[in-house]
């Protein structure tokens, strides 16, 4: 393998028609902190690399790249289809030696990468063996940097400072599974919390009484197999419901429900396709959940549709534990519901409204998937403590705060605490008599890697990482949704489910234990997390305020719309509706120091105050007049405008 040099000038490279983009960003950066000089090709030179599987044509313009940029390390990223993927990598070291641009002919290209799927990994390696390193998408920062082999003197040392945090967890996490002692972890005796495991039981009670006995937090999983077969497949997960309340590991049980449940929810499916999860489609199969899930509490998806009588819906034939809502999300915006924004938003406040009479808590799914559409890490903070602060004036009493960890999966540990620490601290400012807040960690969707053996050591790192958020408050956090190991490469059984559990349970028991005796550096006492974690509260404080100055009803659907609208949240990787969202699309981001910043053409971060401009004008067009004193002298703020 080449290893890379203090000279060398790294070229990256994918085709158009892979939109992923955060992951090439994040491993450029990381290069360019270590002193590297790095290009991203534009869009002539990926539309070249696009057209190479055709053969024939001579990519000109990407040939004149490389030697007028001198680079040495080129490096290619596509993470669509793994066959697609080899044919075109193929075709682009063909086209590299054809041109004589390798090394061994006397070019200047000594490195060569290539970064997709692990499917298309395997087969690059066989097709091009002299490629110098493919990355399957689940590298640490650390592991990126080893596969590059960059010298270790050239990695500044606040960079390796921020990732010894990330690199500490693996290490335990890998150490602890191999050791092997999680299988010998056994059930939490809960059984003489009030109304255990009959209708009508509170999650709220169960939480109480697991802290008041020093009792390990509730353990939530998310559950649904598919069957071609309707019947056969609600008939399979009554069974695994079953299996998994033996079991007694979990606590709350998850239903994972198909498509065609959330969105035609008593329509006739047979000429309808599904997707995955369970396809449950009437009362009675949800009556049979509960019986079928005995002691465990049960929730489940909202609707997105008729959102309200759903949940009513749940209530009467689930006795559903919690409800969740996702605001602007699982509608027309990303293609899980029919309804538009406007109306998935008057629905949610209706839903919200009916799940306050019933006083059961509410968990909003909301920071993550601003998020997974490239969202920067204040708008991440804002959305979660919004989504809070609007169930609270609906009445809602218990909120459940989800935070998705590893969301995006290149964000460093560091960054990643300080952004989940930041939206707990600033949610807790609204808890008082009347309202209480529950802390619900979980690891990413897209975190975890194929590899079983390094997926578990992912899922103990993580789960080190959720002590660490409120690392005085021994009981906190309250609730784990424990994301099973096996997310990466296939669909978890009830045997992977109890596994990942006893993980999670043994990794959060013994990362107390080594902290504790000074074994393991004190993370969750780290400055750097502190530093960062005031500046997001500081960063979303000023936003949020000039929203609440600026925006009749804030908290009403007309509200949130406004938000969206008017891009508080970036999402330049929105699928759909962008044009009506286009001050949310049209807005830049950048991975940089371990996280998601917003910037300006240059690539250099706004400050809040310069977006906050930006969305005063866009706030401006939409008939919301700004507060005067928002519109200072701000000689470069773009804040995604409307064009």
């Amino acid at each position: 393998m080449n290893r890379l040099s203090a000279t060398d000038v790294v070229g990256l490279l994918k085709p158009r028609i892979d939109a992923h983009t955060l992951g090439m960003l994040s491993f450029a950066r990381i290069l360019q902190d270590c002193g590297l000089t790095v290009h991203i090709a534009d869009e002539t030179i990926a539309g070249e690399a696009e057209g190479l599987r055709a053969g024939g044509l001579r990519p000109e313009a990407l040939i004149r790249w490389i030697r007028e940029r001198h680079i040495t390390a080129l490096g290619f990223s596509f993470r669509l289809d793994p066959d697609t993927g080899t044919t075109l990598f193929a075709a682009l070291a063909d086209a590299l030696r054809q041109a004589n641009l390798l090394a061994a002919q006397g070019g200047p290209v000594r490195c060569l990468w290539f970064g997709g799927l692990p499917p298309a990994c395997e087969m690059v390696r066989e097709r091009v063996p002299w490629v110098d390193a493919v990355f399957r998408g689940d590298e640490s920062p650390q592991e990126i940097l080893e596969l590059v082999g960059l010298p270790a003197h050239l990695v500044p040392a606040e960079i390796s400072a921020e990732l010894s945090y990330d690199k500490a967890r693996m290490e335990f996490g890998a150490a602890l599974v191999k050791a092997g002692r999680w299988r010998m972890v056994k059930p939490v005796d809960r059984s003489s919390s009030p109304g255990y495991g009959a209708w009508g039981e509170r999650v709220e009670e169960r939480i109480q009484h697991g802290i008041a006995r020093g009792l390990s937090p509730l353990i939530r999983a998310h559950v649904g197999p598919w069957l071609p077969d309707r019947r056969e497949a609600v008939a399979l997960f009554l069974d695994w419901a079953k299996r998994l309340a033996r079991g007694g590991l979990l606590d709350v049980l998850s239903i994972g429900s198909s498509q065609l449940t959330q969105s035609r929810f008593g329509d006739n499916w047979d000429d309808m396709p599904n997707g995955g999860g369970v396809p449950i489609n009437s009362p009675a199969e949800y009556r049979q959940v509960w019986e079928a899930a005995r002691p465990m509490l049960v929730r489940t998806y909202a609707g997105t549709r008729n959102v309200p009588a759903m949940a009513r819906m749940h209530e009467e034939s689930l006795d559903i534990c919690w409800h969740a809502l996702s605001f602007w999300w699982f509608s027309r915006i990303d293609g899980r519901g029919d309804n538009t924004v406007r109306q998935n938003l008057e629905e949610h406040s209706a839903a919200m409204r009916y799940i306050a009479s019933t006083g059961k808590p509410l968990e909003p799914n909301v920071p993550h998937h601003f998020a997974f559409r490239g969202c920067d890490d204040v708008g991440y903070v804002v959305s979660g403590y919004v989504a809070a602060k609007a169930a609270r004036q609906h009445g809602i009493r218990t909120l459940i705060l989800q935070t998705m960890l590893n969301t995006p999966r290149y964000t460093w540990g560091i960054q990643d605490l300080a952004k989940a620490r930041a939206l707990r601290m600033l949610v807790r400012t609204l808890e008082g008599s009347d309202f209480r807040v529950y802390l619900q960690p979980r690891g990413g969707l897209d975190y975890f890697s194929p590899d079983e053996e390094k997926a578990k050591a992912q899922l103990a790192a993580v789960t080190a990482m959720m002590d660490d958020i409120e690392p005085d408050n021994p009981a906190s956090p309250q609730i784990i949704h424990v994301v099973s190991y096996s997310e990466g490469y296939r669909l978890a059984d009830p045997e992977v489910v109890e596994e990942s559990v006893r993980i999670t349970r043994h990794a959060l028991e013994q990362y107390r234990v080594l902290k504790k005796k000074g074994d393991m550096p004190d993370f969750g006492h780290d400055p750097r997390v502190a530093r960062r974690t005031e500046e997001l509260i500081s960063e979303a404080r000023q936003m949020i305020d000039m929203l609440e100055r600026t925006i009749p009803d804030t908290y009403s659907p007309s509200g949130l719309y406004a938000m969206l609208a008017a891009g508080v949240f970036p999402l330049p990787w929105l699928a759909a509706c962008r044009e009506e969202f286009a001050a949310a699309v049209n807005q830049r981001v950048q991975f940089m120091d371990g996280g998601v910043h917003v910037v300006d053409e240059e690539g250099r971060p706004l400050s809040v105050r310069q977006r906050l401009f930006g969305i005063a004008r866009n706030l401006e067009r939409m008939g919301i007049p700004p507060q005067d004193r928002l519109l200072g002298r701000e000689g470069r703020a773009t804040g995604g405008g409307v064009p």
